[in-house]
């Protein structure tokens, strides 16, 4: 009888890790793939569709010109795993079974406990969520003047936030909107935890496309028009009325994910695994914004794209290994940088290329940086899918 192994989510990690288990299996498994969508977003360029939601066609990559013919395809969202009896359960009560299972289901947006926030709030994790921020804005600014103009405000200047904001702009160039954007971040300056130099550059370009930036004081409260900011018991918090609000501030598990019996954050229901993927169950592995990778003491690999794309190639070869009884490889993240889009612009930081090694200027934008951008997300197409499909993407990405 043959092997069953199974992969969960179709986000980098899931596409990546069947890629490269494709090549790894031999005649004697079976691989099946299990997802929510029949189709691979390249998620880091979904901001895009905010603007234009056509470009959706370009980044939503159909399951079928990802995966070999060989490998079985199940749509689903998986509810449940059941680790003793080795079954994933599905939403609507379909089952699937394994003997080696890869978790890659990523993550869901943290919304901290926020009065309001998750019930009022877009979250920009999906293509759902993209059309439907697009819609509200298009709306929003069909029912504003220049006198009242429509209020977009962007909590959390991350990189999700920052690229939101900016796109939320250049709709509102490209269509003369009456639009006024407010990007919103609690600690005191945006893109946190960074470089100063490359954080200035990207206040600089969200500056010069008129989005008003303020940061220092956390979101506190949210109602149905107002966005309340800081506050405490000697003071009452500011005030920002909003048309259109988006929560990008951070990453959480999936709420299922608190009910499958391996080891995990008891917070963020993150499942905790070791450099080679592999979790407390030596029969199932975690790769990327699911799993908390451990990359030596006390540090986890980030939530990063960059990481989930070069993770789940090793993580797919492991699965082999363990059917194989062979020794795990370890796993390491180097990052090689990193490139944000601002609207048709984009900056990028400490970029490391092949070969050549690290660029000698630190943090560059201007053509170059916009190339490198698209180079990224084409690259990524052309490893899962073909050269021409990345080709037909390249005036979109």
């Amino acid at each position: 009888m043959s092997t069953q192994v199974v992969v969960l989510g179709s986000g980098y990690a899931g596409a990546g890790a069947v890629k490269r288990l494709e090549e790894e299996l031999g005649y004697d498994a079976e691989l099946t793939w299990v997802a929510e969508h029949d189709y691979h977003l390249v998620l880091h360029e979904v901001h895009r569709c905010i603007r234009d939601p056509s470009v959706e066609s370009s980044i939503a990559i159909p399951i079928d010109d990802v995966k070999s013919p060989e490998t079985n395809f199940v749509k689903g969202r998986a509810t449940n795993v059941d680790i003793d009896e080795r079954v994933v359960e599905l939403e609507g009560g379909d089952t699937v079974d394994y003997d080696y299972l890869l978790v890659a289901i990523g993550s869901s947006t943290a919304f901290f406990g926020i009065e309001g926030l998750k019930k009022y709030a877009h979250q920009l994790k999906g293509l759902d969520d993209a059309r439907e921020i697009h819609q509200d804005i298009k709306q929003a600014s069909a029912d504003a003047s220049r006198d009242d103009p429509a209020k977009v405000v962007i909590g959390g200047a991350g990189l999700s936030g920052i690229q939101t904001a900016a796109e939320v702009a250049e709709y509102r160039d490209q269509n003369r909107a009456p639009i006024d954007i407010q990007l919103v971040e609690g600690m005191d300056e945006i893109f946190p935890g960074n470089d100063p130099e490359l954080q200035g550059a990207l206040r600089k370009r969200l500056e010069a496309l008129d989005i008003e930036i303020l940061t220092g004081d956390f979101i506190s409260n949210v109602d149905e028009e107002t966005v309340y900011i800081g506050g405490g018991e000697d003071e009452d918090p500011d005030e920002l009325a909003y048309d259109v609000l988006v929560w990008t501030g951070g990453i959480t598990g999936q709420p299922e994910a608190q009910d499958v019996d391996l080891e995990q954050d008891e917070r963020s229901h993150r499942f905790y695994a070791e450099d080679d993927f592999q979790t407390s169950d030596d029969r199932v592995f975690a790769v990327g914004d699911c799993a908390l990778v451990e990359q030596g003491s006390d540090n986890v690999a980030p939530p990063t794209a960059q990481a989930a794309w070069d993770a789940a190639d090793v993580a797919g070869e492991n699965v082999s290994r363990a059917m194989d009884g062979r020794p795990l490889k370890r796993w390491s993240f180097t990052d090689k940088g990193t490139v944000i889009s601002i609207g048709h612009d984009a900056v990028a930081h400490a970029v490391k290329f092949p070969v050549v090694g690290e660029f000698p200027v630190n943090v560059f934008g201007g053509p170059l940086a916009r190339m490198l951008k698209k180079g990224i997300a084409a690259n990524w197409i052309a490893d899962v899918t073909t050269v021409n499909h990345a080709l037909s993407a390249w005036s979109d990405l």
